[in-house]
C-alpha cells in the first residue's frame, strides 16, 4: 500500500527519494538517502533497518545490485519486503518479495527506480519513472513530486493516501530538502504546498550551514531585541 521512487540526477549526482502511503510516517520508515552514496526504499511489512544497511553497503563500495543481493541473503523475512536502490553510477536494483500482497510492481531506468505494492494498477511504477524522465532538467524535488502525482494518476494504491514525503541529498552530511506530511486527507497536495513554501528558502538554509555569518543575523538580532523590549 505504498508507492515510491528513487532518483540519481545524472547532471548533478544528487539523490532524491519520495513516497506516499495510506499509513503514517512513510518518510521515517521507508525512504533512505545519503549524498555521495545512494538511495534505498524499503516497504511492505517495512523494515527500516534495511534502508540503513543498504546505504552502509553502498558506502563500503557495493553497487546497487550487489547491495540488494547482500540484503536478500541477510534480511530476516525478506520475502515480505519490497526493496529498491540506486547508486552513484546510476545503477538500480529492485526486489519483490514472494509474500507481498498484490498488486505489486517495479520499474527501472538509468538512475531511476520505482516500486509499489497493494496497487490499483501495475503500471503505477512505470508512470512514475516516465514522469521523472519527462521532467529531467528541473529541480530534483519537482521531479519527485511529478512522479508521485503520476503514480496517483495511474491508479495509486487501493486505500486513501495519508502520508507523503520527499528528500533530496545534495550535500555530505545533510539533506537540503526533507519534507514530510502525515495523517492528511490530501498528502500529495500538502507536500506540494510545503515544497512551494520551502523552495525559495532552500538556498538560504544551505548557505547558513557553510557560512553561518550570513543569513539574516541583523534581522534576527532586531527581532530578539524587540521581543526582549516587549517583555520589560
Amino acid at each position: 500500500m505504498t508507492f515510491s521512487i528513487a532518483i540519481r540526477c545524472a547532471e548533478t549526482g544528487h539523490f532524491g527519494v519520495a513516497g506516499t502511503t495510506s499509513s503514517i510516517a512513510v518518510g521515517a520508515r521507508c525512504l533512505f538517502v545519503e549524498a555521495g552514496v545512494g538511495a534505498v526504499i524499503t516497504q511492505h511489512r517495512t523494515d527500516p533497518r534495511l534502508g540503513q544497511q543498504g546505504l552502509a553497503l553502498m558506502r563500503q563500495g557495493c553497487t546497487a545490485p550487489e547491495a540488494l543481493s547482500v540484503l536478500a541473503l541477510r534480511a530476516p523475512g525478506v520475502e515480505w519486503r519490497e526493496l529498491a536502490l540506486v547508486d552513484t553510477a546510476g545503477r538500480t536494483a529492485a526486489r519483490q518479495g514472494l509474500n507481498q500482497e498484490p498488486l505489486f510492481a517495479e520499474a527501472q531506468a538509468e538512475g531511476i527506480v520505482a516500486v509499489g505494492n497493494i496497487l490499483r494498477d501495475t503500471r503505477v511504477p512505470l508512470a512514475m519513472v516516465e514522469a521523472a524522465q519527462d521532467t529531467e532538467g528541473r529541480p530534483l524535488a519537482e521531479r519527485l513530486l511529478a512522479a508521485l502525482w503520476a503514480g496517483l494518476g495511474a491508479g495509486g494504491e487501493i486505500y486513501p493516501l495519508k502520508s507523503a514525503a520527499l528528500q533530496v541529498a545534495d550535500h555530505p552530511g545533510f539533506s537540503s530538502v526533507d519534507l514530510r506530511v502525515d495523517m492528511s486527507e490530501d498528502p500529495l497536495a500538502d507536500l506540494a504546498a510545503l515544497w512551494s513554501a520551502y523552495a525559495p528558502q532552500q538556498a538560504t538554509f544551505v548557505e547558513r550551514v557553510f557560512d553561518p555569518d550570513k543569513g539574516g543575523r541583523a534581522t534576527c538580532s532586531a527581532d530578539i531585541l524587540a521581543f526582549e523590549g516587549a517583555q520589560l
